[in-house]
């Protein structure tokens, strides 16, 4: 048994960096990669304040694979609200909730994109929580709603 483990394992990874590699290249194809390191450096806070039509564009530059499933798609985020908050530590940082559009409201992917969007998003030091509009449940039937919501890894809020 353990000898299958390491080969399933040894299979997943390679998997991962396959689809990881194939992701970059389109992303790489499809987006000024010099743009896309200007839109990581800008700081996602100044932009919601000032309400910066850059913020969507910062937002999906800081997403990794799963950037190229959206843009395949002609999907994007959408800020249904957002909030900045102050840390104890006096670090300012976001939360926010969000919706997708485009394809992506009602791919049978969902979980999984709605999972690499949230661990992606978290990465960045001033992004302290990512929730999704529980209005995107509408787009799923009941077998799909029951899933993403015990099983998708992601948490969902009435706007």
């Amino acid at each position: 048994m353990a000898e299958e483990d390491e080969l399933t394992s040894a299979y997943r990874l390679q998997i991962e960096s396959a689809i990881s590699n194939e992701a970059q290249k389109r992303i790489a194809e499809n987006h000024n990669p010099e743009e896309l390191q200007r839109l990581r450096e800008l700081s996602i806070i100044s932009l919601y304040r000032s309400q910066h039509s850059d913020l969507i564009p910062a937002l999906m530059a800081r997403l990794g694979s799963v950037r190229a499933a959206l843009d395949g798609h002609g999907g994007s985020l959408v800020i249904s609200s957002a909030s900045d908050e102050k840390l104890n530590s006096g670090l300012q940082v976001m939360a926010l909730v969000i919706s997708l559009d485009g394809a992506c409201i009602s791919c049978g992917a969902a979980p999984g994109t709605l999972k690499g969007i949230q661990d992606d998003l978290l990465m960045d030091d001033e992004i302290v929580s990512i929730q999704f509009d529980s209005s995107m449940l509408e787009w799923f039937d009941e077998i799909q709603r029951e899933f993403i919501t015990k099983y998708g890894g992601v948490s969902f809020v009435e706007v």
